[in-house]
Order: C-alpha cells, then sequence, then structure tokens
C-alpha cells in the first residue's frame, strides 16, 4: 500500500495511462479508464504488497480478467513503484515487457497472464480457494468486465466461489455497460447483476465506481462479512475522465485521428499541470 492520497494516485494512473497510449495512437481507452479509481483504491489502500517484493508470500493477489485494459493496470504498478515509469512508453514496442495484454512472465506485480476472457476470475477462483484450505490470510481481488459476463466460464466460477465460501475473494464487476460491438445490453442483456449475484449466493455492493470514496466504503464493508464472498459491482463510465472518450460511441478500441489527439492532448494538458500544481510530477 501507498501513502499518496488516493485522489492523487488516481489522477496519475490517468494520466500515465492516456499518456502511453497517445504515444501509440490506438488502444483500449474506454475499458482502461473506467477502471481508474478502482485501481486507485487497490493500489493506495485495500491491497498488501511490496513492489520491492513483488512475490511476497504474504501479499493480496490480483487479477485483472478483462486483460484489454492492461494499460491502466501497468499505470497503476508503475505509480506504486514496481517498475520505472519510463517503461510505460515502451507499450507494444518490439520486445517490450508490456504487451497490450497483461504477461506475467513479463512484468513484475502482476499474478496472472490474461487477454482470454473468462480465464481471470476461474483462476482467481482457484487461488482462493488454494489460500482457504492452507489458511492464508491473503485476499485475492479479481476484476471482471461487464461484457466479459457473455462468458459462461464466468458462472461456472462464481458458483463454485458462492459453494466454497470463499471470503477471502472480491470479485469486482467493471459495469461499463459496453463492450467491442456495441452497449452490453443490445448484444447479450444482463438484466440486474445484483439480483443475480444475491441469487448466487453473494453479498452485493452496488457502487459508483468513478467514486474514490464510494468504492473504497465497498472494499470496508467486504472485509466485515465472513459467510458469503462479496461481488462489488462499480457503475462505471467508459473512457471515464476524458468527455471526449465518453461521448464516443466505439470507444472499446479507438485509433485516434487529428481531431481526436487533440481533445485527448487537452485532458493530458490540465491534469499535467494539475499533477505539478501538487508536487506530483
Amino acid at each position: 500500500m501507498m501513502n499518496r492520497d488516493l485522489k492523487a494516485t488516481a489522477d496519475l494512473i490517468r494520466y500515465y495511462t492516456l499518456k502511453e497510449l497517445g504515444r501509440l495512437g490506438y488502444g483500449h481507452y474506454g475499458g482502461a479508464l473506467s477502471i481508474v479509481e478502482v485501481l486507485a483504491v487497490l493500489y493506495g489502500s485495500e491491497m498488501k504488497f511490496d513492489s520491492n517484493n513483488p512475490e511476497s508470500e504474504d501479499r493480496d493477489y490480483f487479477i485483472l480478467s478483462k486483460g484489454h485494459a492492461g494499460p491502466a493496470y501497468y499505470a497503476a504498478l508503475a505509480v506504486s513503484g514496481f517498475f520505472p515509469i519510463d517503461n510505460l512508453f515502451t507499450l507494444n514496442d518490439n520486445g517490450t515487457d508490456l504487451p497490450s495484454h497483461p504477461d506475467r512472465n513479463k512484468i513484475k506485480g502482476v499474478d496472472m497472464t490474461t487477454g482470454s476472457l473468462g480465464q481471470g476470475i476461474s483462476v482467481a477462483a482457484g487461488l482462493a480457494y488454494y489460500l482457504k484450505y492452507k489458511n492464508m490470510t491473503n485476499r485475492v481481488y479479481c476484476i471482471v468486465g461487464d461484457g466479459e459476463l457473455n462468458e459462461g466460464q464466468c458462472w461456472e466460477a462464481f458458483m463454485f466461489i458462492a459453494h466454497h465460501n470463499l471470503n477471502n475473494l472480491v470479485v469486482i464487476i467493471d459495469d461499463n455497460k459496453k463492450q467491442l460491438d456495441g452497449y452490453t445490453k443490445d448484444i447479450c442483456n444482463l438484466f440486474s447483476l445484483e439480483d443475480k449475484f444475491r441469487a448466487f449466493g453473494f453479498n452485493v455492493e452496488k457502487l459508483n465506481g468513478n467514486d474514490i470514496e464510494s468504492i473504497k466504503s465497498g472494499f470496508d464493508s467486504a472485509r466485515k462479512i465472513k459467510d458469503k464472498p462479496t461481488s462489488i459491482i462499480l457503475d462505471t463510465v467508459k473512457g471515464a475522465g476524458v468527455k471526449f472518450i465518453e461521448d464516443t460511441m466505439s470507444n472499446h478500441h479507438m485509433r485516434l485521428d487529428k481531431e481526436a489527439t487533440g481533445k485527448i492532448n487537452e485532458t493530458i494538458l490540465d491534469l499535467e499541470k494539475s499533477l505539478q500544481e501538487r508536487g506530483l510530477l
């Protein structure tokens, strides 16, 4: 955990996410930006980790099941001291340690290689089961996308998690309401996620997923629940924090033209000025 203010942590993660993607001129903007605040809380106050000893046996584990949001994850790791900030600007380069999706064999702090949707939550379930079986106190956190819930594998994992009362695992749903081809409700309607998770045997916290205090209160509540696992459903905006991206319908993966580059650079400059004034850059 870090001692930095969580709002400052979120601003740094958003700033570096935009900078690393901006250098390329393309990438998974929408789903990366929608998880900035939850990453700030996880790495800024919630999880136990040591960036100088990423393999520490008493660490908490984090799995980004929606691996396409890797750029935000990388920014969170760099801001948390796992590797130098400058490494972010090798994203997707030939020979980089930072491919578009997280690779545990290349990146310090990454507990699982992800990208094939549905697999991350299944591994998180198995990991939590092992830790509980061994009477270990480590906790597991896993971010799953709402579009990812089209995968039946996710629901098999949720049944397993609830059946074994894996209350050392927090399932975090990034409910940003869009996926690659459009609105999630139009592609495969999830209806009420709250009702579904309660029916599956979970404690459910539905929160404003782009509000730090709301997220922090959800994690605090989850720690008090002992008789069932917790699903934190984050009501988020795809592309959060950059109005131009928020207002762009096809913002899952964007290839920037001149206008888009200019609009996004305005946000980068605003963030840069604010961070400099606070002595964070």
